[in-house]
């Protein structure tokens, strides 16, 4: 039976130093990638008072905190599950009659019926701007616009 060699301190460090110069360096990104664990975008509304009207009586967000300033409502929270969105009011420094909403589109998810949910908008007065449909990525949804040109797609996976 052959004898092997006992590994010296200094053949040891040399493998180590073979296998450092070959093994690949950790991307800075990776180690230093940012985690979120929530998201809560905040929409600037014309008239506070309608948008909120819409995504509490419509939609179905319940109304979390509200801000004021000098006792004028400026803006509030709305709560839908674990969701959040802001609503504000525009100050209008950027001109009162600018679009809103263009060019961006904010996806929910639920698990709850989006066909169920859909017709409950509906009912409420919504108008959607797509029926439920299934998604060939898995998933059914609507999408709808509220009144300052925000768009809001609802959908639930369906497929895993």
């Amino acid at each position: 039976m052959p004898v092997k060699k006992a590994k010296t301190k200094s053949s040891f460090r040399a493998a180590v130093s073979r296998k450092r110069k070959t093994a690949p360096a950790k991307s800075p990104a990776k180690s230093a990638a940012l985690k979120m664990t929530e998201v809560s975008p905040s929409f600037t509304a014309n008239d506070l008072e309608k948008s909120i009207a819409w995504y509490r009586d419509v939609v179905g967000f319940v109304i979390g905190e509200r801000w004021e300033r000098e006792g004028r409502l400026v803006g509030c929270e709305l709560r839908a599950g674990s969701v959040s969105l802001m609503l504000g009011q525009d100050d209008w420094k950027k001109g009162r009659d600018r679009t809103k909403g263009e060019g961006f589109r904010i996806y929910c998810s639920t698990t709850q019926d989006v066909d169920a949910l859909a017709g409950q908008i509906k009912a409420r007065g919504g108008k959607l701007d797509s029926e439920p449909a299934d998604q060939p990525w898995g998933s059914r949804d609507f999408s709808l616009t509220d009144p300052d040109g925000f768009k809001i797609t609802i959908g639930k996976e369906t497929r895993r």
